[in-house]
């Protein structure tokens, strides 16, 4: 508080306490308030920590929390007083207290002992007041001379809040020579000092009953006076108004705030029910009065309302009234209430009712995006269909159930065939309205709670699912539903003046046997999926124990073609290629063999289609090239007199950016090898990067030779843009030749193609010296085949050059 507050707390204390001098306030045991100011200015400031003569007394009130009344001190503004010091503490945290303080009560010591009667001149014994500070018997002396306490004097103990205070005192002038009866006159001293007490001691109860009595009564009016300032600080901060009347009359009571709230002046003047009707609403004033009559009946003996009143400048307020009866003795009953005005409150409720319900409707328009989202999220934008997300959720809960014994379920996996050409030719827009199509025709075909998804372009997968007990699974029952899907998938669809047609290839795989695996189902369907496009699309296929044991063998040659990849068990072999005239050795062709540590030698037709998928065809070739390299090099350092060789290279190695690259670094000769491609890579006119590596390829001085030249689609105008150095005829066109006319004029005729293009022509598959006797007559360049030599591994191709053993066949 400031120096104001604290003066007029202080004042009214003082009023009471005349012996008070003054009242000061000391945070941090720093004098900082003080009343009255006026004499004491020199006392602000005081700091007690830092007062010889006042420090022990406050820090002992602070360490003992408790009152501790000293001196007398010598004050800082001149003066002698008792100091009664009072420590402060304030609420800390988690319960605990803080020491805010010391405030002091500063009694005048001359006025004390005045008011006593020590400083009576009548006074008839000498005293002395020991205990400074309160320090009882053992204390300092603070008044009188000292004679009391040097000769035998009468003493008595004061309890002091904190402390005490012994009271020693002696005739003045000392005691007298002592008579031989001392002890029978002290005893009748005694006598007659409690014949004298007693009578004081009564009146002194009395006096301080009555005392007693007078300061309770102060206490109550103050309590009194407190509660009616509250009463009246309540009532004004809430605004309230009171009324009041007696039972059964129309004049009631209002006070000046019950006046201003229904707009009548504050004059006191007495108010009736009519002013009352007078400003109720209308609409609301039969159920006001009709609440208000209802108090008076009954064993309720309360009112309890709310209503709208209306003011003379139209203005309307909401009023909320609450009443209660009570009956003093001898007195009519009354009724006491208050009034207030609500409309603030009114105003607010409806305020939050419409934020509520705008609240509500923003939820439910949260919930209703909410519910989109997931719809979006779990469906295909295009056909409505679930999604793969969605079929996941769905695959996930029945191998749960499955799990526990609750259902079995088979998966059809859809392809739908054709529908690439749909879209090349007639656009994307054509496409997906085939889609749609697709999913409307899967629609209406399964049986209710089948589950129908989209999970890819054209890829379409149907759930069926069983509960253990309702019945067996169909088989025949699937593969009638997938007979209808594939009829009904043939209907055309008509798009644009143009009539779409696609078919649809079904993979379907169930887990109702002992090793079923639920998990597994969606990778089985398209399997089974695959399958059925192998053997011709437009059909379905059941994952079945055959397709798994093939599966379990390509995923052991799989890790086997890894494994041999990393221990190098891919070699070379070589077969010879002859001259047609003069069966002299012209070249080899580096053929790939897989040496399995097992099965001994595998020819490619053992293992190429499973490479391709493992994408491993171009390592594979870059082997046969690196080691074929290396052989032709010993070749040549021994005299052997091969001239070149020729290695494959697969369409996936024509379109590594690094070819070239890699090529450059092996440092190959020109006109020492040459490249066999397959006529089907260059039916794609626009693939740039083939094109280019072909093109530099050239560059580096190695041939181009056309391998199974008659089995693709090569056309004479892609050979002069090619321009090869070698067409190697088919074996398929080779073998009939002997024995058909037909055969040997076309094979004649791709000779004479050749001829005329300027490219040498070998070919394969010369089975016997027939074969090689038609051909040379049909003009054939070079010969390769079975009747000459198989392929051979390096040492061995170097046994047989030398030995020259095809001279005795041939």
């Amino acid at each position: 508080m400031d120096q104001t507050r604290f003066a007029t707390l202080a004042a009214a204390l003082l009023q009471e306490r005349s012996q008070i001098r003054h009242i000061a306030a000391a945070r941090d045991l720093v004098v900082n308030l003080i009343y009255p100011l006026q004499g004491n200015e020199s006392a602000l400031g005081l700091d007690y920590n830092r007062n010889e003569a006042q420090r022990a007394a406050a820090l002992r009130a602070r360490d003992t929390a408790d009152l501790v009344l000293a001196g007398p001190v010598d004050l800082v503004q001149g003066g002698k007083s008792f100091i009664g010091r009072f420590p402060v503490f304030t609420p800390g945290p988690n319960g605990s207290e803080t020491f805010w303080g010391i405030v002091s009560a500063v009694v005048d010591a001359n006025k004390l002992y005045a008011q006593s009667g020590l400083l009576d001149p009548d006074l008839a014994i000498d005293i002395d007041l020991i205990g400074h500070d309160g320090t009882g018997v053992n204390g300092a002396r603070f008044y009188g001379s000292g004679a009391a306490s040097a000769n035998d004097p009468v003493t008595a103990d004061v309890i002091l809040p904190s402390g005490s205070w012994r009271i020693a005192a002696i005739p003045k002038g000392g005691w007298a020579g002592t008579p031989t009866n001392t002890w029978a006159l002290r005893l009748l001293i005694l006598l007659a000092g409690a014949l004298i007490m007693v009578p004081a001691l009564i009146m002194g109860r009395l006096i301080e009953e009555r005392l007693n009595h007078i300061r309770e009564l102060k206490r109550r009016e103050l309590q009194l006076a407190r509660m009616s300032r509250r009463l009246g600080l309540a009532l004004d901060t809430s605004k309230v108004a009171v009324w009041e009347m007696n039972v059964g009359e129309k004049e009631e009571y209002w006070d000046d705030r019950m006046n201003e709230l229904y707009g009548y002046p504050a004059d006191g003047a007495p108010r009736n029910t009519k002013d009352w009707e007078k400003r109720v609403h209308p609409d609301d004033l039969e159920r006001a009065n009709s609440e208000f009559n209802a108090a008076f009946t009954g064993d309720r003996g309360s009112y309890v309302s709310q209503f709208r009143i209306v003011l003379d400048d139209g203005e309307t307020r909401h009023i909320r009234a609450l009443g209660t009866l009570y009956k003093d003795a001898g007195t009519p009953a009354k009724m006491i209430g208050v009034n207030w005005d609500v409309t603030a409150d009114v105003a607010l409720n409806d305020e939050l009712k419409r934020a509520n319900a705008l609240t509500e409707a923003r939820n439910a328009e949260l919930e209703r995006a909410k519910a989109r989202i997931e719809h979006n999220a779990l469906h295909d934008s295009l056909t409505g269909l679930p999604n793969r997300r969605y079929l996941d959720d769905v695959m996930a809960d029945h191998a749960r159930q499955f799990a526990e014994g609750k259902e079995t379920a088979a998966l059809l996996q859809m392809d739908l065939d054709r529908f690439k050409q749909i879209n090349d030719t007639l656009g994307h827009s054509a496409g997906d309205a085939m889609l749609v199509h697709a999913a409307s025709i899967l629609r209406a075909t399964v049986e209710p709670g089948d589950f129908v998804a989209r999970v890819g372009g054209d890829e379409f997968v149907v759930v069926r699912r069983w509960q253990t007990g309702a019945g067996n699974p169909s088989i025949r029952g699937l593969a009638k539903l997938s007979e209808r899907i594939v009829e009904r998938m043939q209907q055309p669809l008509s798009y644009g003046g143009h009539d779409c047609r696609v078919g649809v290839s079904i993979g379907i795989a169930t887990d109702m046997d002992e090793l079923a695996d639920p998990t597994r189902l969606l990778v089985n369907a398209d399997i089974a999926l695959y399958r059925a496009k192998e053997r011709g699309r437009n059909r379905h296929q059941f994952f079945n124990d055959a397709l798994q044991t093939e599966i379990i063998t390509t995923k052991r040659v799989a890790d086997n073609i890894l494994s041999g990849l990393e221990q190098r068990q891919f070699v070379a072999h070589y077969q010879p290629q002859f001259d047609a005239e003069t069966l002299e050795v012209i070249g080899v062709e580096a053929l790939a063999r897989w040496n399995h540590p097992r099965e001994g030698l595998l020819a490619p037709n053992a293992f190429l289609k499973i490479a391709e998928e493992l994408n491993v065809v171009a390592t594979i070739d870059r082997i046969v090239l690196e080691q074929a390299l290396a052989d032709f090099n010993r070749w040549e350092e021994i005299g052997l007199g091969i001239p070149k060789t020729s290695v494959n290279v697969s369409a996936r190695r024509l379109h590594d950016d690094e070819l070239i690259n890699n090529l450059r670094q092996m440092d190959i000769r020109p006109g020492t090898v040459s490249f066999e491609l397959v006529e089907s890579i260059f039916l794609d006119e626009n693939d740039e990067v083939i094109t280019w590596n072909v093109n530099q390829i050239k560059e580096l001085g190695i041939d181009i030779e056309i391998d199974d030249f008659g089995t693709g689609y090569a056309s004479i105008v892609s050979l002069m843009k090619l321009k090869p150095r070698r067409l190697k005829i088919d074996r398929q066109l080779v073998m009939p030749i002997v024995h058909s006319a037909g055969q040997r004029q076309l094979v004649g005729s791709i000779i004479d193609i050749g001829r005329s293009l300027g490219i040498e022509v070998l070919a394969e598959g010369v089975e016997t010296m027939q074969h090689a006797k038609v051909l040379r007559q049909l003009g054939c360049n070079a010969l390769q085949g079975y009747a000459f030599a198989k392929a051979m591994s390096a040492d061995d191709l170097i046994e047989f050059v030398q030995s020259r053993r095809w001279r005795n066949t041939g």
